[in-house]
């Protein structure tokens, strides 16, 4: 699920999307009001989460024209802690209000409640729930499984197979999966990508007569369903 955080301040900023990261959302962020207006008009997101104070363009007019022009959730951040800057938020549409500082897990929690109710009123299929063949991605409760066998996966495997199994079909190259699992330049040096691939196909190939995880010779990886 692909996730807009705007917020103006860098540490925050950064934190937040490397938890989101790290719990398997796919993350753009903008640091100003501005091109948090750009991103979220141009952008799928099926969350943002909005600072009121933000440079270029305060949180609650972008919150507005969001609700002007889209249905996507929005969790408002903010060191705002009373009744009537609450009550304005919620006013102007916003979906939740989560007072700085926060604790990351309650924030999590929120983040899923507000997805969770976003399938619930749209009626559209879980886009939590990612298959291919006998695999199958719980996103919500990160729970991976094949042919009904729950897969034992770290933190960094479970992101890499979510970013393979969104885009299965298509080739990854290392540089690509470098950077949007493990936030990182590519150096042709360290094999970090290759020890990962290597593991996470012993858990979810190895044990089974069908392969799913293929290399692609000077290209990268695909996760896809092939003929015999």
């Amino acid at each position: 699920m692909k996730i807009l955080v705007v917020e103006d301040e860098p540490k925050l900023a950064e934190y937040l999307r490397k938890a989101l990261t790290e719990n398997s959302y796919v993350v753009d962020v903008a640091h100003d009001g501005i091109d948090g207006h750009h991103l979220a008009g141009t952008g799928n997101y099926d969350l943002v989460l909005l600072d009121i104070m933000l440079p270029g363009r305060d949180g609650l007019s972008l919150l507005r024209e969001l609700r002007r022009s889209k249905p996507v959730p929005v969790l408002m951040l903010t060191a705002r802690d009373s009744v009537e800057d609450r009550v304005t938020g919620l006013q102007a549409g916003a979906d939740d209000y989560l007072v700085k500082p926060f604790a990351l897990s309650e924030l999590l929690a929120r983040v899923q409640a507000l997805l969770r109710r976003g399938i619930m009123a749209t009626g559209e299929r879980n886009p939590t729930l990612l298959g291919l063949a006998d695999l199958e991605l719980d996103l919500l409760r990160r729970k991976a499984t094949r042919a009904g066998h729950r897969l034992d996966l770290t933190a960094k495997e479970f992101t890499l197979l979510t970013l393979l199994m969104r885009r299965h079909g298509q080739v990854l190259s290392r540089t690509t999966l470098a950077e949007q699992v493990w936030d990182m330049n590519f150096d042709s040096n360290t094999n970090v990508v290759e020890v990962a691939v290597r593991r996470l196909r012993a858990k979810i190939d190895d044990p089974f007569e069908k392969k799913l995880l293929h290399t692609v010779r000077g290209m990268g990886y695909v996760l896809e369903e092939r003929g015999a």
